[in-house]
C-alpha cells in the first residue's frame, strides 16, 4: 500500500468555485493573484481567458518537503504573457504574500510555486466533511447532464457469467460515481430476448422436459434441467404439444424464470437497474421507424441491390452497415441503431455502452451511428470495452460452472468470496486491463486483501471512537483546533481528505470508478500511519487534552470519507471486524 495521493491528472474549472475545503481555497486564491497581476498590467488581459487560468492544475507533491501543494501555472502562462516563466510566478506569489491560509511559498526549477498551507487552513476541510456528511465529496461537474449508462446486455437463457460480473459490479459503481458527480443517471439492463438463441433455449428446455437428447447448438447445462422442471411443475400440458408450438411455450416460460433469476442474482449482489429494457420491444412498437426516419433525414441512408443500408464510412467507419437486408430482415446493427435512437429521444445526453472484451468492433460502428443521427460522437455517446476476468483458486484456474456448464457464475463468485471482496476487487482495477481474481487472498482477513485493509481501517476507528465516547470524549466541532494538528502524519491525513472531492470529479469526468477504489486504500494508509504515530486518546490517568479532543474529531471525519467511498462502490462499511 502506498501511503501518496498523487494528484488526479484532471481538474475542473466548475469545482473551483464547488470545493469548500483547502483545494478550492487555494485555487481560488491563485485565480485572484493572477487577476490582480492583470489589473495591476504586469500581465496581458488575454490569459484570464486561458484553460490554465479558468482551470486551475493544482498537484499535491509526493516529497512533503515541496509543500502541500504545487502549481504549474506560471510555466503554462509564460509564452502567452510573453515573460519567463519565473517573472510569472515572482507575480503571483506577490498576490499569495498577505493570504492568511498560506504558510509558506517558494518558486522552483524554472517556476514552480511550491506552497505550504497554515495549519487552520489546512485543518478548514474537516468542519465541512463533518457538517456535509454523506454529501461530502459530491460535486457538480455534470451537473445537468442526463446520462444512460447501460452496463449489461444478456441473453435470458442462462445464469450470469463472470463477463457480466464485472460489469455488475463496474457498472453500478460508476452509475454512483456520475451521480456523485452531478448527473441524473438512468441505469439499465438490455435484455437480448430475439434471435435464434432464444429459439435454441426453448428448444432445450423442450428436449429436457420429454427426457430428449437436447440440440447440439442448444443449451447443455444443468440449470435447463432445473428449470424444465419449473416450468412442466406450472404446465405439465406443455410437454404434449407438437414440436413448433412446444418450443415456443417452453422459451417463453423460461424466459420469465431465468430473467427473474437473473434480477435475483443482481439484487443479492448490490447492483439494480432502473431500467430493463427489451430488445423486442424496438420490432414490436414505432422505433425501427423512427431511427430509419431520423438517419434519412440526415442524408445518411442509400438503397444499394434491393438493401437499405447507413453510410457509417462518412464518420471514420470500417464499412457502411447494413440496416435491412434485401429480402425485407432486419439486421442486428438495425437494432443496435434504433435503440441508441431511442435514448437519445427518451431525453438522454449521454449514452454510456459498456461491453465486453469481444465487442472492440463496435466502438467506431457505435460512434458513427451517433454521427449520422446528427449527434456528435465525442459526447453523447461513451463506449467502455472491459477485458477478461479470470478467477484463481489454490493456484489453479476455475473455468468450469457446475451448473451452467460453462464459466463461472456470478452467483457461485459471491458464494466462494462474499458480495463486498468480489465487488471491490472486480471495482478496483481499470476496466480496459485484464484481471485475475484470486478466490484464496480474498478470503484472508490481512492487509495483503486491499477490500480487508480499507473495511478494518473504518473498523478501527469505529472502535476508537467507541472507547473515546467511554471516556467521555465525544465528536463536537466546537472542541476541533486545526491549529494543533502539527505533526507530519497529521497533516498528511488532513490533505488526503481534502483530496476526496477532486477524485470524485475524476472519476465521474474519465468513467473510471476504480479511482475512489485506490484513493480509500490510501487514505486507509495515512490514517493508520497517524494512529501509530499519533495517540489519539489519553493513556492511564492523563487529562483528557485539546489535542485529544481534536484528533477524536479528525478520526470521525476520516471515518466519514471511507465510508463515502465504500458507499459509493456498494461495499459495506464495518464498525467491527
Amino acid at each position: 500500500m502506498t501511503a501518496e495521493i498523487n494528484q488526479n491528472p484532471v481538474e475542473h474549472g466548475q469545482l473551483l468555485n464547488q470545493d469548500s475545503g483547502p483545494f478550492g481555497q487555494l485555487a481560488r486564491a491563485l485565480f485572484a493573484a493572477v487577476n490582480s497581476a492583470v489589473g495591476n498590467g504586469n500581465l496581458p488581459e488575454e490569459v484570464l481567458e486561458l484553460n490554465a487560468v479558468k482551470e486551475i492544475v493544482l498537484e499535491r507533491p509526493k516529497n512533503r518537503d515541496h509543500g502541500d501543494y504545487a502549481t504549474s501555472i506560471a510555466l503554462a502562462l509564460a509564452k502567452p504573457a510573453g515573460k519567463s516563466p519565473r517573472e510569472i510566478a515572482d507575480l503571483i506569489a506577490a498576490g499569495l504574500q498577505n493570504n492568511s491560509d498560506i504558510e509558506k511559498i517558494e518558486i522552483a526549477g524554472p517556476g514552480f510555486i511550491n506552497i505550504t498551507l497554515a495549519k487552520a487552513s489546512q485543518g478548514a476541510v474537516v468542519p465541512v466533511i463533518l457538517r456535509e456528511k454523506e454529501s461530502f465529496g459530491r460535486v457538480k461537474v455534470l451537473a445537468g447532464k442526463k446520462i444512460n449508462l447501460e452496463f449489461i446486455s444478456a441473453n435470458p437463457t442462462g445464469p450470469l457469467h463472470l463477463g457480466h460480473t464485472r460489469w455488475a459490479a463496474v457498472g453500478d459503481a460508476l452509475g454512483s460515481v456520475l451521480a456523485a458527480g452531478g448527473a441524473q443517471v438512468t441505469r439499465e439492463f438490455y435484455i437480448n430476448d430475439r434471435g435464434t438463441q432464444m429459439d435454441l433455449f426453448g428448444a432445450s428446455l423442450r428436449a429436457a422436459a420429454r427426457g430428449e437428447k437436447r440440440p447440439e447448438d442448444g443449451y447443455q447445462g444443468e440449470y435447463i434441467n432445473e428449470l424444465a422442471k419449473l416450468i412442466l411443475a406450472q404446465h405439465p400440458e406443455y410437454k404434449e404439444l407438437d414440436e413448433a408450438e412446444g418450443i415456443v411455450a417452453f422459451r417463453e416460460a423460461g424466459y420469465a424464470l431465468q430473467l427473474q433469476q437473473q434480477k435475483d442474482v443482481l439484487d443479492n449482489f448490490g447492483t439494480h437497474f432502473d431500467v430493463w429494457f427489451s430488445e423486442r420491444s424496438l420490432h414490436s412498437g414505432k422505433a425501427l421507424d423512427k431511427a430509419l426516419e431520423t438517419l434519412k433525414q440526415q442524408g445518411h441512408v442509400f438503397e444499394l441491390e434491393g438493401a437499405t443500408w447507413l453510410r457509417t464510412t462518412d464518420f471514420g467507419d470500417d464499412k457502411d452497415r447494413v440496416l435491412i437486408k434485401s429480402g425485407g430482415e432486419l439486421t442486428y446493427f438495425a437494432s443496435d441503431t434504433a435503440y441508441y435512437i431511442d435514448k437519445r429521444g427518451r431525453g438522454f445526453d449521454i449514452c454510456i455502452y459498456m461491453l465486453g472484451a469481444d465487442h472492440h468492433g463496435y466502438v467506431g460502428r457505435l460512434k458513427a451511428t451517433a454521427a449520422c443521427a446528427g449527434d456528435n460522437p465525442e459526447f453523447n455517446i461513451h463506449v467502455l470495452i472491459g477485458q477478461l476476468v479470470k478467477i484463481m483458486e489454490g493456484g489453479q484456474e476455475l473455468k468450469l460452472s457446475k451448473r451452467a456448464g460453462t464459466i463461472i457464475t456470478l452467483e457461485e463468485l459471491v458464494e466462494k468470496v462474499g458480495v463486498d471482496a468480489a465487488r471491490y476487487t472486480l471495482i478496483r482495477y481499470p476496466v480496459d486491463t485484464p484481471m485475475v481474481l484470486d478466490v484464496d487472498l480474498l478470503k484472508k482477513r490481512t492487509n495483503d486483501n486491499p477490500v480487508y485493509y480499507v473495511q478494518y481501517a473504518h473498523a478501527r476507528i469505529s472502535a476508537v471512537l467507541r472507547n473515546a465516547k467511554e471516556l467521555g470524549l465525544v465528536v463536537d466541532l466546537n472542541d476541533f483546533k486545526a491549529e494543533l494538528l502539527t505533526h507530519e502524519r497529521e497533516r498528511e491525513l488532513l490533505g488526503g481528505l481534502a483530496e476526496y472531492p477532486r477524485v470524485i470529479a475524476g472519476a465521474a469526468e474519465l468513467r473510471q470508478p476504480h479511482r475512489v477504489a485506490r484513493y480509500i486504500e490510501e487514505l486507509a494508509t495515512l490514517y493508520h500511519g497517524f494512529y501509530n504515530d499519533c495517540r489519539v486518546l489519553p493513556m492511564g490517568d492523563e487529562p483528557i487534552s485539546d489535542i485529544h479532543r481534536t484528533r477524536v474529531v479528525l478520526c470521525e471525519a476520516t471515518r466519514q470519507v471511507i465510508n463515502n467511498g465504500l458507499s459509493l462502490l456498494g461495499v459495506s462499511a464495518p464498525e467491527r471486524m
